[in-house]
């Protein structure tokens, strides 16, 4: 890794491309620690130092770098984005117009991200609204003694409201110009930054603490352990063989090669852990504007908080519900027969239309099991960890952040090495 970043340095235009990228990643830093107008910064971080490490926006603050709780301008970070993506994915199943972009190819994805990036500000809208509202309520901080917005006039909230609406927006530009002028995907790469953000401080208050310096060891060693299984995995494949018959068209002879169709072990990526933790959020968020009092609210705030065993056990269905869903979503049996049908391929001892269909089905099925047993151990061993060390939960290197750091370096060092092999060749040549 650190091989390629030194040949690409030393290469002129990809030098350029990796300042840029950083250069961008320096600036959504910055917006992440600058306060929205109106908030008195004094105040959130007494509030900080108060919270119990227990909020129910733990999972939305640290995909922003801890930029909700300061209240900053990128105090959404880019979930926003990341659940437009998601709704937009999941409509394609129940609006056939959607459907039918997806097949068009360029010009269809294009418009489906323009209806991302709508989406993108609308749900900005509605978080950020949210957000503000419960901390002009005191209710973000839970119990704290100071008011965190001393001014909750409407037209101070209205600002607020805008301005983290518009750090939604520029959030969204800066991540699609990485992806457009540097190197690597954009919106990875930014929730790449505000994970590692948070890493050393959460590290050295680990080490601060009660045998700390024994703590300190094991998170480290889970952490290498998650890495290297993730590393593993995320490059493992299953390889189905296809093949494409001899066509003579004029005089000219085609096909008659042998390929494969890839399918990744973990097709869903990081997808199902992000859908079961935003479900098992909800229902906190809302007990909490309910009456302490009531039956239903005891019971939410007792059974739905991470370390109790419904929750673990209901987050451990969820991932795996959600990874047989979400990969029947983006790998279409159908769709991969008919398009080897259409160019004359097949797959060696299956007969091209259903029994292909019912074979790619039955791979799928198998490989999405293992996939979703993988997720479920990536996702809940680290977190039992914490719990059987008594560390708060807002510890940055959960299953969910380890999959989303390692699986972003390798791909960015995967698009590094391709750049360099491209202009080794193009060298070469000329």
């Amino acid at each position: 890794m650190l091989s390629a970043f030194m040949q690409a340095f030393r290469t002129p235009d990809l030098r350029s491309k990796l300042l840029f990228t950083l250069g961008i990643m320096a600036l959504f830093r910055l917006g992440s620690v600058l306060p929205t107008p109106g908030v008195n910064l004094a105040n959130v971080q007494i509030c900080i130092g108060q919270a119990d490490g227990e909020n129910l926006l733990s999972l939305i603050n640290i995909f922003s770098g801890g930029a909700l709780l300061q209240l900053s301008v990128f105090a959404l970070g880019i979930m926003p984005y990341i659940t437009a993506s998601i709704i937009i994915q999941l409509l394609r199943v129940v609006i056939p117009r959607f459907e039918e972009l997806h097949k068009e190819g360029q010009a269809g994805t294009a418009k489906l991200t323009e209806y991302t990036r709508y989406l993108t500000i609308g749900l900005g809208v509605l978080q950020s609204a949210t957000i503000v509202a419960t901390a002009a309520n005191g209710q973000l901080f839970g119990s704290c003694s100071v008011p965190v917005i001393p001014n909750d006039s409407p037209l101070n909230l209205a600002l607020m409201i805008v301005t983290m609406t518009a750090g939604t927006g520029l959030i969204m530009w800066l991540g699609e110009l990485i992806t457009e002028r540097g190197i690597g995907n954009g919106m990875s790469l930014l929730i790449f930054t505000s994970i590692i953000a948070r890493f050393p401080q959460s590290m050295i208050s680990v080490a601060g603490g009660n045998n700390g310096l024994v703590k300190f060891a094991v998170i480290i060693g889970v952490v290498l352990v998650a890495t290297a299984a993730v590393i593993f995995v995320e490059q493992a494949t299953r390889r189905i063989p296809v093949q494409y018959a001899k066509r003579m068209i004029g005089r000219r002879q085609y096909g008659g090669s042998t390929t494969y169709i890839p399918i990744k072990i973990n097709t869903a990526g990081v997808i199902p852990v992000i859908f079961a933790s935003s479900l098992l959020a909800m229902p906190l968020f809302i007990a909490q504007f309910g009456n302490p009092q009531s039956s239903w609210v005891t019971w939410i705030m007792t059974h739905l908080q991470q370390t109790d065993t419904v929750y673990l056990v209901g987050y451990g269905v969820l991932i795996v519900c959600f990874t047989f869903f979400y990969t029947a979503i983006t790998f279409d049996p159908e769709e991969i027969a008919d398009n080897m049908k259409k160019y004359g391929g097949f797959i060696p001892g299956f007969r091209a239309g259903e029994p292909t269909v019912r074979y790619l089905s039955h791979v799928i099925n198998r490989v999405t099991t293992a996939g979703s047993v993988y997720l479920l151990i990536l996702a809940m061993a680290p977190t039992l960890v914490v719990i059987a060390m008594g560390l708060s939960q807002q510890l940055p290197f959960g299953g969910t952040t380890i999959l989303i750091m390692v699986g972003v370096g390798l791909q960015t060092v995967k698009e590094i090495n391709s750049q360099l092999q491209q202009r080794h060749y193009e060298g070469f040549l000329s």
